[in-house]
């Protein structure tokens, strides 16, 4: 192993955004039994710190696979079409519009059935756009539209936490 492999490379995984979740569960705890600091007490120090190293890339690769969207904007970065979510927040119109209704539909909710709706819409747009985005980097490696895809995605992340604690709050007034 290197420790400048990619991360598919690392766990041996081909280079895409499907994934199977077992596998790549599976593999990280190999490799963390493999590389664990412990098992090279008797080797000194040196082998124990290069251990550290294998341990500490191994998690960081195993949390950027796991997730799909880190797992994507990996993929995009790697093909040369980094998100750059920080500076640049361009994203379509319609998705502009769609986010501006749901925060009016959130601030308007006034009970948790209009809540829960709107996060079965929201639940329901996530999914759609994850299999769009699957479309765009494993079949079209169209990394322009998965770049703006995972923009969007990043939105609905931030929303749905955002109507998350607002379901917990108004669960929590309720009782």
């Amino acid at each position: 192993m290197n420790l400048q492999s990619n991360d598919f490379e690392l766990f041996g995984l081909t280079r895409q955004f499907s994934q199977d979740r077992a596998v790549l569960d599976s593999c990280w705890k190999e490799m963390q039994r493999g590389s664990h600091p412990d098992k090279f007490a008797a080797q000194g120090a040196a082998a124990q710190r290069l251990a550290m190293q294998w341990s500490v890339r191994i998690n960081e690769a195993y949390q950027r696979l796991k997730d799909p969207l880190q797992r994507a904007a990996y993929l995009c970065e790697l093909a040369g079409a980094p998100v750059n979510a920080h500076v640049n927040t361009a994203m379509p119109e319609t998705f502009l519009v769609q986010q501006l209704q749901w925060r009016e539909a959130l601030d308007e909710a006034r009970d948790t059935p209009a809540l829960e709706g709107l996060q079965n819409d929201v639940v329901e747009t996530r999914k759609q756009m994850l299999n769009d985005l699957a479309r765009f980097l494993d079949a079209d490696h169209n990394y322009g539209a998965a770049v703006s895809m995972v923009r969007s995605l990043m939105f609905i992340e931030k929303f749905s936490r955002d109507l998350d604690q607002r379901v917990e709050a108004m669960e929590d007034t309720n009782n």
